[in-house]
């Protein structure tokens, strides 16, 4: 693994913590994952896509996937391998976008890798570290406890407990074919089981998207 070192070592860090999830008002394929300040009463709201929410909000909720997701397959070989997050510092916000890092240990050695702040967030919550940012960023971005937008993000807008199941039951599929797939939308359909033949027909349009 290479050694990378950050620049942002000796800056002052402030520690956050996941305190909501929630579906985004404006997009149905975002959510908002918002951190709070531990010592304050300023939330950071951070837009991340829908996987990532799922990823999050199922390890939050102590659910789990037939088989390993990508995150928790990590935390599997880290364990595997004897290294660990220690650290997620989300160190910089440019044109709207939230930049992080990861400290990663084994024995002595201490690496920083650049990640994307949705995944650092959702390995944070397998490796139980810290998740900390700077005092830039939350003046920028962050804000007050008493803010009516989160207020009622979190009030309105939160994944309910049938997304979660609903996911839960997507998590089935993800590592199909595309011909079993199909086979199992077929047999949803003639056991007029509708709602799973949904849950497969937006798997199979979600790989279509993405060819």
């Amino acid at each position: 693994m290479a050694r990378f070192f950050s620049i942002f070592g000796n800056m002052n860090r402030i520690n956050l913590e996941i305190t909501g999830l929630t579906c985004s008002p404006t997009s149905k394929d975002a959510y908002i994952l918002v951190l709070s300040e531990k010592d304050g009463n300023r939330r950071l709201p951070i837009f991340i896509g829908t996987h990532e929410a799922s990823a999050i909000a199922l390890k939050l909720e102590q659910l789990t996937s037939p088989r390993p997701l990508t995150h928790d397959l990590f935390k599997i070989v880290a364990d595997e391998l004897k290294f660990s997050i220690t650290n997620v510092f989300i160190y910089k916000l440019e044109d709207g976008v939230f930049y992080a890092q990861i400290t990663v240990t084994q024995g002595d050695e201490v690496h920083v890798i650049d990640c994307r702040t949705s995944d650092a967030v959702a390995l944070a919550t397998r490796f139980d570290c810290a998740i900390q940012t700077t005092e830039d960023i939350l003046e920028r971005a962050s804000v007050s406890v008493d803010s009516q937008d989160i207020t009622q993000y979190e009030d309105e807008n939160p994944i309910s407990e049938e997304e979660l199941e609903n996911e839960e039951k997507r998590l089935e599929f993800i590592f199909d074919s595309v011909q079993e797939l199909e086979e199992k939308l077929s047999q949803a359909i003639e056991k007029e089981d509708f709602e799973t033949a949904s849950l497969i027909r937006d798997e199979l349009r979600s790989r279509e998207s993405n060819i």
